[in-house]
């Protein structure tokens, strides 16, 4: 997405009620992932919204982001933990319990989990079961439910212990991501 309609994008989810805004960017160069995490976090900033960077350490600590989330296949979250300062949130994707209980014991702040549904914004994701969303819940961290969340499915994970739920699709595809933004919240609150 190019960054004028991104700044437009999130400005009017934020005013929707997002509360956290993660920058996921896998196929730019680091200049221009460089360029548009600054300026994402200068708008986010004039929110008072957090700023999470996937993946990429060195941009989280180059603008001063909030925190970075990382995969299983990334930099190790405990190396992540040396080199970050230690108000950085620091999350990490699992698909067990037992992914979560190391992630608790090696210093995440957070798991993002999923996908808990199908998902277009990464192919390769396969929907987590029920049953292990419920065991993943059990581990003493916050977890954010990742993929494919839509309006129309949000209700089938609201009664998980679900900390918050990422949301890319049903937001950045929207007519009034405001809107949408919006309508997502009034589903996970009833």
């Amino acid at each position: 997405m190019e960054i004028d309609r991104l700044l437009q994008t999130v400005e009017e989810a934020v005013k929707g009620g997002v509360t956290v805004v993660q920058l996921r960017e896998k196929s730019i160069d680091g200049k221009d992932f460089y360029e548009k995490a600054r300026q994402l976090k200068s708008l986010l900033d004039s929110y008072e919204i957090p700023l999470i960077i996937n993946d990429r350490v060195d941009i989280a600590l180059a603008i001063g982001a909030s925190g970075v989330h990382c995969g299983q296949k990334d930099m190790p979250l405990e190396a992540i933990r040396l080199i970050v300062p230690k108000e950085m949130i620091v999350g990490i994707s699992v698909d067990t319990k037992e992914e979560a209980e190391y992630a608790l014991k090696n210093g995440a702040d957070y798991v993002g989990t999923g996908s808990v549904f199908p998902t277009f914004t990464k192919e390769d994701a396969t929907p987590l079961s029920r049953e292990e969303l419920g065991k993943i819940t059990e581990v003493n961290l916050p977890v954010i439910a990742i993929g494919g969340i839509q309006l129309h499915n949000l209700s089938e994970i609201t009664s998980y212990n679900l900390a918050g739920y990422a949301v890319v699709s049903a937001i950045c595809s929207a007519e009034n991501p405001k809107d949408a933004a919006s309508q997502l919240l009034k589903t996970i609150k009833n």
